[in-house]
């Protein structure tokens, strides 16, 4: 709560009290009335301030220092989905230099009456507007083969936290199935150092029953790489460091498999990539 909040707060719970007080003194039914008036007001400024600040602590999310801001500024704007229920996620981000390419696949049913499209979060420090994206989306369930690539569409705000809409094909109606795709590549947002990939979910659901994200750098490989859980309650959760996959050469893949995630959550993989400045004093 503000320092304004809580003065405002304060006088509302005195004069509400002293109001009281002379009301019983004097039997005035209009005091009792006001202070009553006055009570509620302070509960109400007293609520406000609670979730004000609830709000904000969720949108300050930091994982070994490292600030995650693009989960930040969509975690005070986030909107939940409440027309499908997604049984199967799949998400593939490959990282070569700066740039970020990433396909997600969601799959489930519908339980709305109607559904015309279906909703993305693309989440990168680097605001790319949305213009300079190389986007495409598929209906999977009706164009198997993605001889029809679709345009997505930008809901909401332009920013680090973009909110990426794929129309289907056909619309949904209540029950039908459905499994759609979303290709994505995103130049410049991608630094040395300690970086980051988020896989947020924003579904009213329990549970998503199974979940697939696989990190593939070209080049550059990471020191190490993490994955945490953030559900919006408390801090985010060290769920294990990832290993790499066998393999040689430019390519190094990591796999996080999962079953039964919170329908509302993010997964974030943080890693550590050495500059080239590093990669150079570093002996061979």
């Amino acid at each position: 709560m503000s320092s304004l909040q809580k003065s405002i707060a304060t006088w509302v719970g005195i004069i509400s009290s002293l109001s009281t007080a002379i009301g019983v003194i004097q039997s005035e039914p209009w005091l009792v009335t006001i202070s009553a008036i006055f009570l509620g007001a302070s509960i109400l400024a007293w609520h406000y301030g609670r979730r004000e600040r609830r709000t904000l602590d969720s949108a300050s999310l930091k994982i070994e220092g490292r600030g995650i801001d693009s989960l930040n500024l969509a975690n005070l704007s986030r909107r939940i989905n409440r027309s499908l229920v997604v049984q199967e996620v799949s998400r593939d981000a490959v990282i070569q230099g700066e740039t970020l390419k990433i396909t997600a696949t969601y799959s489930g049913y519908c339980r709305a009456p109607r559904e015309t499209g279906i909703e993305f979060s693309v989440d990168t420090d680097n605001n790319i507007p949305f213009n300079g994206l190389d986007c495409w989306g598929y209906d999977l369930m009706r164009d198997p083969e993605k001889r029809h690539p679709i345009y997505p569409i930008l809901k909401g705000t332009d920013g680090s936290s973009k909110k990426i809409v794929v129309p289907l094909l056909e619309p949904l109606n209540a029950h039908d199935p459905f499994k759609v795709a979303l290709k994505c590549t995103l130049p410049g947002c991608m630094k040395s150092g300690l970086e980051y990939y988020a896989a947020a979910l924003s579904f009213e659901q329990d549970q998503v029953p199974h979940s697939t994200v696989r990190l593939t750098f070209v080049g550059d490989f990471p020191e190490w790489v993490r994955g945490y859980e953030f559900t919006g309650a408390g801090s985010p959760e060290l769920l294990r460091d990832l290993l790499p996959l066998p393999g040689e050469g430019r390519i190094r893949e990591y796999v996080d498999t999962a079953v039964h995630i919170p329908g509302q959550s993010a997964r974030v993989y943080l890693f550590s990539r050495p500059s080239k400045t590093q990669r150079r004093l570093t002996p061979s």
